[in-house]
């Protein structure tokens, strides 16, 4: 199985950025698809982007399109999550995971990291 460890998040006001990192340990990633998922508190689990290790293929939700872009380096096995723009309803633990298939439903996903926490202030 594979290992995820996301760092990165914090406190930042509307309209700034964060870069989120999700460190792979473990199992290769090769072929596997990475995705990042957020929760608010009462809320669901959401979609958020996904990339294919292999491929470079993108996928995003349309709340964050235009505004987050996610990339993988494949020299630190670190998948990241370029946050631009940020608005106060993007405030949320956010999750990295990984899945042999592309996909925006979270239990196609069978490994998580524990989350790393993103707000931001109005």
């Amino acid at each position: 199985q594979v290992q995820l460890a996301e760092s990165g998040g914090g406190l930042v006001q509307t309209g700034g950025s964060l870069r989120l990192s999700c460190a792979a340990s473990g199992r290769t990633v090769n072929s596997y698809y990475m995705g990042w998922f957020r929760q608010a508190p009462g809320k669901v689990r959401e979609f958020v982007a996904a990339i294919h290790w292999d491929g470079g293929n993108t996928y995003y939700a349309d709340s964050v399109k235009g505004r987050f872009t996610i990339s993988r380096d494949y020299a630190k096995n670190t998948v990241f999550l370029q946050m631009n723009s940020l608005k106060v309803e993007d405030t949320a633990v956010y999750y990295c995971a990984a899945s042999r298939r592309a996909s925006h439903n979270q239990y196609d996903y069978d490994s998580w990291g524990q989350g790393t926490q993103v707000t931001v202030s109005s």
